[in-house]
């Protein structure tokens, strides 16, 4: 649930497919071009495509709390992904003739700077318009790690259209970690009567679930007042792979270690999975069998390598990959491929520095025990030994493993020298599973193919 204007909620979803449906009938003006239902139903098929995409992107979300690089990257990253798919279905439904190639291109590069152009004006607007007295009030209860997070998450967004005023906590200020910024009000005795006398609208319950009798005790004192009241679980302590409120025969639960993946979310998953990994083998088949070739005459042995890793839920999968090393290590000690790694084949590290060796584990993402994008698969030994010493390591195993991954796009791909890099690694993991969305599973696809032949960590 947010907490935001009307305005701001249709800014949110329509301002950017408006923009980018707007720009294309402008260009058309500008070149004359005759309006016909062709055009009409690539504006259709553009807004409700890019709606979607820049949705879960959140444009003016990401300019106001991250910078505008940030902003401009996910803006290109959404505007070349809406691309992608407008033309791959342009040329597989056979469309492109029905189109001027000088529009498209002008609207191509037009729109960028038309939201950039409409974003920062409607930015100021919202900013500018900002009043006191046009704000909800809100206080938090509980001075504590997450009572603050949640401060700073008020305080730092001018659209929620709130105005924090302190905390509330039983505990003295030397224990808590408040300041000027975040000032403390009372205790929670005082709440129901500060409430009352300045018509607080929200209450924010931020308190440990051991807290249980003083959360009871202090709702039944504000029953009297008209303030809506939250509680924010402290869901962060159980590192979760996806949290959600979800019901068993009518009884609320909330889920605190699930899949992402369940109804329409698990089809739109497998869906993509199957229509991109087919695409994807019917224009690399001849390619890969160029690569069978090549391993085949440079070192003796298999073409493929098939290892036991870690599948969904724990359960072991055999993986393919193009063979790059003189040996077929699958064992309860396997060792990291190194730098210089005497074990890899002249042509093996040709394949892994530009990841040709995982084109094979398309199979596997075809056959459905893999996805095009999730948590790497690790060899069973490693699995078995870093489950023992990183907290909440087998989460990651509540999706399906990915050929590609959040922690590779960012730099953690390949040898983990040090315990650390792998507990970064599956910190990646998990914040995918926590904010998985069709769209991040593009963004990995699209930065994964712009650094897969210029990564120094693969070898």
């Amino acid at each position: 649930m947010r907490h935001e204007t009307p305005l701001f909620w249709i800014l949110r979803h329509l301002l950017v497919p408006f923009v980018v449906v707007l720009v294309l009938f402008a260009v058309m003006a500008i070149y004359t071009i005759p309006f016909s239902s062709h055009y009409l139903e690539l504006g259709i098929i553009t807004f409700i495509i890019s709606s979607k995409i820049f949705t879960e992107l959140n444009l003016l979300e990401t300019w106001q709390q991250v910078s505008f690089r940030a902003y401009g990257r996910d803006m290109l990253i959404g505007w070349s992904i809406t691309i992608g798919i407008l033309l791959f279905l342009g040329f597989a439904l056979k469309l492109t003739e029905n189109y001027s190639r000088l529009v498209l291109t002008t609207w191509f590069l037009v729109v960028p700077f038309a939201l950039l152009a409409v974003l920062w004006g409607i930015r100021r607007l919202l900013l500018n318009s900002r009043s006191e007295d046009k704000l909800q009030s809100v206080v938090i209860v509980g001075g504590n790690k997450l009572g603050i997070h949640l401060a700073k998450k008020i305080s730092n967004n001018p659209y929620l259209s709130m105005s924090f005023k302190g905390f509330f906590d039983d505990r003295t200020t030397e224990r808590l970690a408040i300041n000027d910024k975040y000032p403390f009000i009372g205790g929670l005795r005082e709440l129901p009567e500060y409430v009352k006398r300045n018509r607080t609208k929200l209450i924010y319950i931020a308190l440990p679930m051991s807290s249980q009798p003083r959360i009871m005790r202090l709702l039944d004192a504000l029953r009297d007042t008209t303030a809506s009241i939250y509680f924010v679980p402290d869901l962060f302590v159980f590192d979760l792979a996806h949290a959600r409120f979800g019901e068993v025969s009518g009884i609320h639960v909330i889920a605190v270690s699930e899949t992402p993946f369940t109804g329409v979310n698990a089809l739109i998953k497998r869906m993509t999975d199957l229509i991109l990994s087919t695409l994807f083998l019917l224009l690399l088949s001849p390619f890969m069998l160029v690569i069978a070739l090549g391993v085949k005459l440079s070192s003796p042995g298999p073409v493929l390598f098939l290892q036991q890793r870690y599948g969904l839920d724990g359960q072991e999968i055999r993986v393919r990959k193009f063979r790059t090393m003189k040996v077929m290590e699958d064992g309860s000690e396997v060792k990291q491929a190194t730098r210089d790694d005497q074990r890899i084949t002249r042509f093996g590290g040709f394949l892994r520095k530009t990841s040709l060796d995982e084109l094979p584990q398309l199979i596997n993402v075809l056959s459905g025990n893999m996805s095009l994008v999730g948590p790497r698969p690790h060899a069973v030994a490693h699995n078995e030994m870093y489950r023992s010493l990183i907290k909440g390591y087998m989460i990651r195993h509540k999706v399906k493993p990915g050929i590609t991954g959040l922690a590779q796009v960012n730099g953690l791909r390949g040898e983990t020298k040090t315990l650390d890099k792998m507990q970064k690694r599956v910190k990646y993991d998990i914040n995918y599973l926590r904010n998985w969305s069709l769209a991040l599973d593009l963004w990995v696809i699209f930065r994964t193919a712009l650094i897969v032949f210029k990564d120094e960590n693969a070898y």
